[in-house]
């Protein structure tokens, strides 16, 4: 099992998550996450879909968190990425800050 992983992400925040600004309601984010969801099953890019909706700072950067080991995420969000084979996609992942899709890169 991998001590260290890289992964990317999008992250769609709602009012009252953790750190969140977003003024959109919890209903709204787990509504846009599941049509960005679809979109990647469809094929879409996920660097350009994290870039276009990702509320989180790597959103820049097509939503790379880069590496990373156990213990550094919260664990909702650990356990789906270190499940993942490399260049694999999660499903919905809810943490405190939102509604996360993850995508193993390394």
């Amino acid at each position: 099992m991998a001590d260290q992983i890289n992964a990317s992400h999008i992250l769609l925040m709602y009012a009252g998550s953790e750190r969140s600004r977003a003024t959109r309601s919890k209903e709204e984010a787990q509504s846009q996450i599941a049509e960005i969801a679809q979109q990647l099953q469809g094929g879409g890019d996920f660097g350009e879909l994290a870039r276009a909706h990702s509320d989180c700072g790597s959103a820049q950067s097509g939503g790379d968190l880069g590496s990373f080991g156990r213990g550094q995420m919260v664990k909702a969000f650990e356990d789906a990425a270190f499940e993942l084979n490399v260049g694999d996609t999660s499903e919905i992942v809810e943490t405190q800050f939102g509604f996360h899709i993850i995508r193993r890169t390394g």
